[in-house]
């Protein structure tokens, strides 16, 4: 075999292997909010290719200026291949897109809704956290 045949064998193996991790590295620099305490959370579980999740993310955009300084708000992108992602994903035994956790302050959930909500249902339960 000529070195120009096995280039293209190469090339034919590798191309793929860097596309598809291309496609699927997440810049995403979110910090978890798992640690933080004193302070009520939402989790929003979402896809960069989810049409409910933009929806939801829209809804969120309106309400969280008015708590931005009470509640720790966390997007969590499934996409990513990130173990810290992935425990919380399982941990919260995720199934679907969206999914928003939110958690009181101890800690301890509050809401789970799966699926996509108007924004005044958001804020209610926002409202009920503690």
């Amino acid at each position: 075999m000529s070195k120009k045949s096995w280039i293209v064998i190469l090339a034919i193996l590798i191309i793929p292997v860097v596309a598809f991790w291309g496609m699927t590295f997440n810049k995403d620099t979110s910090v978890i909010a798992e640690a933080v305490t004193g302070k009520p959370q939402i989790l929003k579980f979402s896809s960069s290719m989810c049409l409910e999740c933009k929806e939801v993310e829209k809804a969120f955009k309106q309400i969280l200026p008015k708590y931005d300084d009470k509640i720790v708000y966390t997007e969590i992108m499934v996409d990513s291949r990130n173990d810290m992602k992935n425990n919380l994903i399982k941990k919260y035994n995720v199934q679907l897109v969206p999914t928003v956790i939110m958690l009181n302050s101890d800690g301890t959930q509050s809401v789970r809704i799966e699926g996509a909500k108007s924004a005044e249902e958001f804020e209610e339960c926002i409202k009920g956290l503690r």
